[in-house]
């Protein structure tokens, strides 16, 4: 194979898995080389300023965890966006033309059928069947989702220890009169502050 060289790729066109799709619905091919930013902000245009109801990203092989940080950015942007995820394979098509070929022949071209990965994820702002297999509801506290919900919006871990308890021990300074000493019993656990 080291003779040969990678000319062209396709992928075989296949329907999205999803059935009920309004015509005209945005698909989202997200490919390896795609600009997570170029993405996005054609997405969040469809569904901010044409109001799109829907959109569909789609991407396989190398490029399904770029796709997945995609729906991510955008569910967290948007909130109260519900999702379907379809997993699936893809065949590929590579077409390999050999650099060195023997003289007098003409040169040969390999063409291989790769399997690989593929996922199609649907975000709506419009309620899904939530029997489907793949379906996840809104997350609790998106916009969208009920105004008495009583988690508070993106706060998803405690807020963190007050600032004394982020300094090594070492660095905490102890005044004269504190329990801790000239710094010997630095190593040992301390009881009390």
């Amino acid at each position: 194979m080291e003779n040969f060289r990678k000319v062209r790729t396709s992928e075989e066109e296949s329907p999205l898995p999803f059935p009920d799709l309004p015509p005209g619905v945005v698909e989202m091919k997200v490919k390896e080389g795609s600009k997570i930013r170029n993405l996005m902000s054609f997405a969040m245009a469809q569904m901010e300023l044409k109001g799109s109801r829907q959109i569909v990203f789609s991407g396989c092989g190398r490029a399904v965890t770029k796709t997945i940080t995609c729906v991510e950015i955008m569910k967290r942007k948007l909130g109260g966006l519900h999702q379907v995820t379809k997993v699936r394979y893809k065949t590929l098509l590579e077409v390999w033309e050999n650099q060195d070929p023997l003289p007098g022949s003409a040169a040969e071209n390999l063409t291989v059928h790769k399997n690989v990965p593929s996922i199609c994820i649907l975000l709506s702002r419009d309620p899904l069947d939530p029997n489907q297999t793949g379906y996840q509801p809104p997350e609790p506290g998106e916009a969208g989702e009920d105004p008495s919900s009583s988690s508070a919006k993106g706060l998803k871990r405690p807020p963190p220890p007050p600032h004394e308890e982020l300094l090594p021990k070492k660095l905490q300074v102890a005044g004269p009169g504190s329990p801790r000493g000239s710094g010997a019993r630095d190593s040992q656990p301390d009881g009390h502050h």
